[in-house]
């Protein structure tokens, strides 16, 4: 029954705390900032009806300092304080480009490369079909080159974006390999 988190995004959370004052006995203090960063600490006042906030527009895998100083011209409260770390942001490759045809080969690179990616798999395999090999890229890197390919052959590529969270997002692109000579 004090102040904590919950819906917890990469840019949001909402904060509950219980209800200790009135629209007439007071008003919160709500104070925040990233535990790595105190110089950037950001005040909001909140009317004393209120016993939940959402605060936004905040750092992805971000750990803040969160007090909330009640108030009161009645009584005294002491401040409740919690920490709250924001989630990482989970965004899938937006762009999958395909350059360098050649017939037994082309280039596959990505984008955006984001620090909480652990790695890129990229599944590629002919159309129509159903073989379907798969490269494993470290998630430092955004582009492979994919080898010994069919000549004038359609080629489906997906994109994987293997998240250290475990999370995947993917991402697919149609390929052409040039006709052999």
């Amino acid at each position: 029954n004090r102040l904590h988190a919950t819906d917890v995004t990469s840019s949001s959370f909402r904060l509950t705390w219980p209800k200790l004052l009135s629209q007439e006995t007071g008003y919160y203090s709500l104070e925040y900032a990233p535990t790595a960063d105190p110089a950037r600490k950001r005040t909001q006042q909140v009317s004393g009806a209120h016993t939940n906030l959402v605060l936004s527009d905040l750092a992805p895998e971000t750990t803040y300092e969160v007090a909330l100083i009640p108030e009161s011209n009645v009584h005294y409260f002491p401040p409740q304080t919690t920490r709250v770390t924001t989630l990482a942001e989970e965004i899938s490759p937006v762009q999958v480009l395909i350059s360098e045809s050649g017939p037994r080969s082309f280039h596959v690179s990505w984008a955006p490369v984001l620090a909480s990616v652990a790695s890129y798999q990229v599944l590629y395999g002919p159309l129509p079909g159903n073989s379907v090999k798969v490269l494993e890229v470290d998630g430092r890197h955004n582009s492979t080159v994919v080898e010994h390919l069919a000549p004038n052959t359609t080629y489906l590529v997906t994109v994987t974006a293997v998240y250290r969270s475990g999370k995947e997002k993917s991402l697919s692109a149609k390929a052409c390999t040039q006709e052999g000579e």
